[in-house]
């Protein structure tokens, strides 16, 4: 049933926003330090090993899919909870984290496009698609004659 699939999202929450708080306290920020995100991450770590097993039903993975659809709204909703004055005021912890993150994203993206090897820009595209119309049109010119 779908609701089985909802279910396994509240427990993923509950363990995201258990941990987003134990987090915080860790790092001495009065708040969810990273709950929705560790939540997502749960959640596509337990669909991924029921998936493996064969545990993955049709009305779990349809409550996965519904709830995956409004990940962006719940992910603006759940951390427009989270009190980011109290976040700020917890110390540079939070400036030194943020920074960190973007650095980390950028190295990333930096180290997958290198590891994706050559990519075609968009002009050499054109340029093999109009050269295989260009031989077509020739084959087709040549066989009339």
């Amino acid at each position: 049933m779908t609701i089985s699939g909802v279910a396994l999202l509240a427990i993923c929450t509950l363990l995201g926003v258990l941990l987003g708080d134990l987090l915080g306290v860790a790092l001495g920020v009065k708040a969810n330090v990273g709950g929705v995100g560790i939540a997502m991450m749960f959640l596509i770590g337990a669909r991924l090993w029921l998936v493996r097993r064969g545990l993955l039903s049709h009305g779990l993975k349809a409550g996965v899919e519904f709830w995956g659809s409004f990940y962006i709204p719940i992910v603006v909703a759940m951390a427009a909870q989270q009190n980011v004055v109290a976040a700020v005021e917890g110390g540079p912890i939070v400036i030194i984290a943020g920074i960190g993150a973007v650095v980390v994203c950028f190295a990333m993206v930096a180290l997958i496009g290198r590891l994706s090897g050559p990519v075609e820009t968009m002009d050499e595209i054109e340029a093999r698609e109009a050269g295989a119309v260009a031989d077509a049109v020739v084959g087709l010119g040549a066989g009339r004659n």
